[in-house]
């Protein structure tokens, strides 16, 4: 039975390039990125311009999510079956030290590591739009970022995501003058449905497009930068930005249920955590399981892989990481094996992780062309509104990604995630990230998909993808209520809807912790393609209200 998948999962690449889809499909956290990568798409581009022209306008409309200051993961895959991941996510300066983020008493200053100049990895999205466009698309750079040129010039609308994310960066955005000067005309965020205009940023797209790397990396542009961060209290320098590349890894690729799925490697951690999902699960025939025996099942091999991704991941370039380890269905075998049915596991139980007491605004978007052509897409500059801090003439604010390294081993970064020496900090070195761009290839589906919200990035895709494979369509998948274990704190955090009442208590009378949160998390966008007919899918979150939208070539929205 095994070679029989084997041998299909060889023959699916063909056959969806020999069936294309009967249009193209986008979805992302903001409607007016979706339409830019729509007219892009119409302009003669594929999905790879199409994922410029989509990142590029998220720079513009999104500010406090990603943009041109942060840094991002492009999951490519071409209708020949043949995929590449490209990793534009930021490094350290050269500057950085192990112990930069820490006090004279040893405690971490999570406030230098969080806000301010300190705060900022060297960005990389730039490098990764210009990768991309270069070596995978077909209309010059120029073209697919022109719309979000326009965006910029003319002036985009202020959604109601923007505005209720800037409420908790008001104080330390107000300390930064171009950011104030933008942001808070007269002291005060703009009303949702406000036109702002950003001519900086539309420069400094338009030197991307005429000049690449050059206009960005090197020069004068890279001097106003590092001048910029240099003044704010940062360790920035001309090398720095020089040195800077993106870079293209093999994506993983595993079978589940006889299906592919192709995922981020490492510096991800979202990727290696869901073969290690899966392969333990594998081991339960989960679809015959009624809903509490299945969410004990799902949250106890959440709680393994967020233990081990706390253990031993970081920059492959910089550790050797037990990738093998990870991946092996032996070593799964062995983690299934702690589990008990019928009772929970305390997190303090499983060994190795120094323990003591990662961005929610991160974006995912989401593309099929109507050739097959497949790109899922997350960026961030972690934190809303990343460090706080926009240099003058950029137009653009600076990431907090520095936070997402270990800033001493077993302390939390802002999501509560913890970590070992494995992800310390070194100079050129990229933090740990849990964005985890996926894609599935099926045998009856291929669908793409992500979504933001720090440690509950892995979580959302796992259960996504479940969803998918059970059969659900784009736009139930989406508005699924989910819940979420990540090793510490041990508890099940469970949004409204995804467990009733009986179901709480009945988890609880098995040792787990259930933590109803106030409100929903997430922004997952996702696109498939149904390989029976062609047909496509396309459907963007409704957690945020008419912010992003899901669009198809034929015209169909799901908001």
């Amino acid at each position: 039975m095994k070679r029989y998948w084997n041998v299909l999962l060889l023959l699916l690449p063909l056959f969806a390039a020999a069936n294309k889809p009967d249009g193209a499909a986008i979805a992302s956290a903001n409607k007016q990125a979706t339409a830019a990568g729509m007219e892009v798409l119409a302009a003669g581009g594929n999905a790879f311009d199409a994922a410029v022209a989509v990142s590029a306008a998220l720079s513009v409309v999104e500010p406090e999510s990603s943009g041109l200051g942060g840094g991002g993961f492009f999951l490519l895959y071409r209708n020949d079956g043949n995929a590449v991941f490209i990793d534009a996510r930021e490094k350290a300066p050269l500057g950085a030290t192990h112990d930069m983020f820490l006090n004279a008493d040893g405690s971490a200053d999570r406030d230098k590591s969080v806000n301010g100049g300190l705060a900022a990895g060297i960005p990389g999205l730039p490098a990764g739009l210009v990768l991309v466009s270069e070596k995978y698309g077909r209309v010059p750079l120029d073209v697919a970022l022109k719309p979000a040129i326009a965006l910029a010039e003319k002036g985009f609308l202020w959604s109601e995501k923007n505005a209720a994310m800037i409420g908790w960066r008001t104080e330390k955005l107000a300390a930064s003058k171009p950011a104030a000067k933008l942001f808070l005309p007269g002291g005060k965020a703009p009303v949702v449905g406000a036109r702002i205009r950003n001519p900086d940023i539309a420069r400094v797209l338009r030197a991307l497009g005429r000049s690449g790397n050059q206009s960005f990396y090197d020069g004068p542009f890279a001097k106003r930068l590092v001048d910029g961060v240099r003044a704010a209290g940062g360790i920035w320098s001309l090398d720095d930005l020089r040195q800077y590349r993106a870079v293209e890894r093999e994506p993983l690729r595993f079978d589940y249920r006889g299906q592919e799925i192709i995922t981020a490697p490492p510096p991800s951690s979202g990727g290696i955590a869901l073969v290690a999902l899966f392969n333990i699960l594998s081991g339960y025939d989960l679809p015959t399981l009624q809903r509490v025996p299945q969410v004990h099942l799902m949250v106890e091999a959440m709680r393994r892989v967020y233990r081990d991704r706390a253990v031993y991941l970081g920059d492959p370039d910089f550790v050797e990481l037990p990738m093998e380890m990870l991946s092996s269905p032996h070593y799964a075998a062995g983690l299934r094996a702690s589990i008990r049915t019928d009772k929970a596991t305390p997190s303090a139980m499983l060994p190795g992780v120094t323990l003591a007491n990662e961005g929610t605004d991160t974006s995912h978007f989401s593309i099929i062309d109507a050739e097959g052509n497949i790109a899922a897409v997350t960026q961030s500059v972690n934190l809303p509104f990343g460090n706080a801090l926009m240099v003058e003439g950029t137009g653009f604010m600076l990431n907090n990604e520095m936070d997402d390294f270990s800033v001493k081993p077993g302390v939390p970064n802002a999501f509560g995630l913890i970590g070992e020496d494995a992800n310390a900090i070194e100079p050129g070195k990229r933090p740990l990230s849990s964005m985890t761009p996926t894609i599935l290839v099926g045998k009856e589906r291929i669908a793409a998909l992500g979504a933001p919200g720090g440690s509950r990035i892995i979580t959302q895709v796992f259960l996504g993808l479940s969803a998918i494979l059970d059969g659900s369509s784009a736009i139930e998948v989406v508005t699924r209520p989910r819940f979420h274990h990540q090793f510490e704190p041990d508890q099940i955090s469970v949004e409204p809807g995804a467990l009733n009442e009986s179901e709480q208590r009945e988890l609880e009378t098995r040792g787990f912790k259930v933590s109803p949160a106030e409100r929903p998390w997430g922004n997952m966008q996702l696109v498939i393609w149904n390989l029976d007919d062609g047909s496509v899918e396309a459907a963007s979150d409704p957690r945020w209200k008419n912010v992003g939208a899901g669009s198809t070539s034929e015209g169909s929205i799901y908001r």
